[in-house]
Parts: C-alpha cells; sequence; structure tokens
C-alpha cells in the first residue's frame, strides 16, 4: 500500500502512530498504578530495564525481549519478598530498583564493543520509532488491552477492597501478579518512546489527570487515554517547535495538562 509506505516512512508520523499506542495501554494500567499507589513499583521495574537492555546484548536477543524477561523476573521476585515480609515493601523497591539500574550501568562499561546511546536509553528516543517498534508496541496493546478486558471485574474489585474480593473468591495474588507482568510489558515497549526514567510519568501524570474529572472507574480510564493522546500529540508538536527532546516533552506537556486541569476544575475523585 503505497499510502501507508509513505506515511510511515516518514520519522515524525511513525513516532505519533507509537506514541498514541503507548498512551492507549499507559491510560488504563496508570489508573491501576493511581488507585493502588504502585509509583514507586512502577519506578522499580523502569530502572530495571536497563539491566534488561543489558542481558540483551549479552545474549543477543532482541532489546524489548531482555526488558521484558528482567521486569517479569523483577515482578516475580517483588511478590515473594511481599509475602515473606522481611522487609517493608517499599524498603525492597528501594534496593531492587537502584541495585538494577546501577548493575546495569556497571555491566555496559565492562562492554567495550558495544555502542549504547545512554542518553536515548534514559530519556527516550522517540522520533527514532522504526517499523518493528509498532509492531510491538500495537501487538502488545492488543494483548493488554485484551486482558485488562477479561480481568477487569477482578482487577476492580481487588483495588478496591482486597479482603472483600478475597472473600468472593477473586484471586487476588494471581491478579496482583498479571498486573504487574502488564506494567512490564508496557514499560519494555514505551522506553523507546519516553526513556527508562520518564517511562512511570507517562503512566502516572495522565491517570491523575483524568482522576481530577472522572465519576467512575471506567470513565477515568478513558479520560487517562485522552490525556495520553494530548501529551503524545502536544509534546511532539512542542518537540518539532522547539526542538525540543521529544521523550521529555511530552511528559512536559501531560504535566502542563495536569497543571491546567487541577488549577481549573473542582474535580470529582473516581
Amino acid at each position: 500500500m503505497p499510502i501507508l509506505d509513505a506515511v510511515l516512512d516518514d520519522f515524525f508520523w511513525r513516532a505519533l502512530i507509537g506514541g498514541l499506542g503507548v498512551a492507549l495501554v499507559a491510560g488504563p494500567l496508570g489508573c491501576f498504578v493511581v488507585w493502588r499507589r504502585m509509583a514507586y513499583f512502577g519506578d522499580t521495574l523502569a530502572h530495571s530495564a536497563l539491566l534488561g537492555i543489558t542481558l540483551s546484548f549479552l545474549i543477543s536477543v532482541p532489546l524489548n525481549v531482555g526488558v521484558i524477561v528482567i521486569c517479569v523476573v523483577l515482578a516475580v521476585a517483588l511478590m515473594v519478598f511481599a509475602r515473606s515480609r522481611t522487609l517493608a515493601t517499599d524498603t525492597v523497591l528501594g534496593i531492587l530498583s537502584h541495585s538494577a539500574l546501577a548493575i546495569g550501568l556497571v555491566t555496559l562499561s565492562f562492554m567495550p564493543n558495544v555502542r549504547v546511546d545512554l542518553t536515548g536509553l534514559l530519556f527516550g528516543d522517540l522520533l527514532a520509532m522504526n517499523r518493528n517498534d509498532l509492531i510491538w508496541i500495537y501487538g502488545g496493546a492488543v494483548l493488554i488491552l485484551a486482558l485488562l478486558a477479561t480481568l477487569w471485574r477482578g482487577l476492580l474489585m481487588s483495588t478496591i477492597h482486597e479482603e472483600l474480593a478475597r472473600v468472593e473468591g477473586i484471586p487476588v495474588e494471581r491478579l496482583r501478579l498479571v498486573l504487574m507482568l502488564m506494567l512490564s510489558l508496557v514499560i519494555a515497549v514505551a522506553m523507546k518512546m519516553v526513556g527508562v526514567l520518564l517511562i512511570t510519568a507517562l503512566l502516572i501524570i495522565p491517570a491523575a489527570t483524568a482522576r481530577r474529572l472522572a465519576r467512575t472507574p471506567e470513565q477515568m480510564v478513558f479520560l487517562a487515554m485522552g490525556f495520553g493522546f494530548v501529551a503524545v500529540s502536544g509534546g511532539l508538536s512542542l518537540s518539532w517547535t522547539l526542538d525540543s527532546p521529544a521523550g521529555p516533552s511530552v511528559v512536559v506537556t501531560a504535566f502542563l495538562t495536569f497543571l491546567l486541569v487541577y488549577g481549573g476544575t473542582s474535580g470529582a475523585r473516581a
């Protein structure tokens, strides 16, 4: 299809299409991050992405695969630590977050034959989006949205009242693990867009903005998607106009939208 090829050959449109795909899944998952107060967990997974990149270079697999593997391992490790209760959850998150980031950076320094754009990895390189990235993003989006549609009631019930959900027979622990795995997948596919240091912002800020206006959980999810779309399109426009970094510009736009909504409305909490 010549028209589609012409569109996808333009780096700006590839960046926009990829960014909108990430916002599509970051919106609903970000709502669960906000509701469950999992922001620090998101940071931990994001920081571990650099270790996943290192693993990818060591065993010669695609970067997304390495990141997903490390994030999944970390999510399972967090579940184990949470059950053992030997350390507070925030303490475990702090240890794993910074240790994974440091190990990844140190290991990369001992790989002289590997050329890595650390700035792009840490802060994103949205304008370098290619067709393979789009396949990863939209493949992951379809999988995550299908899981969310299937598990929505159980995830929402266990988020609102975990003990009541257990009484009703909802597999709370299993759903928590599935949510962590979905977050891992989003971080893997969003890494190129905003970088490992800014991924959590894309999850949290649109969802927090939506919470100000939403009256139901479902309404908050769709508003979060919408604010994510605004952040991506506005951030790319800002980057194009001011020649600023694309990933950080997306986050700045999300933050300005957050300020505008919170400053101009009385709010309704979902």
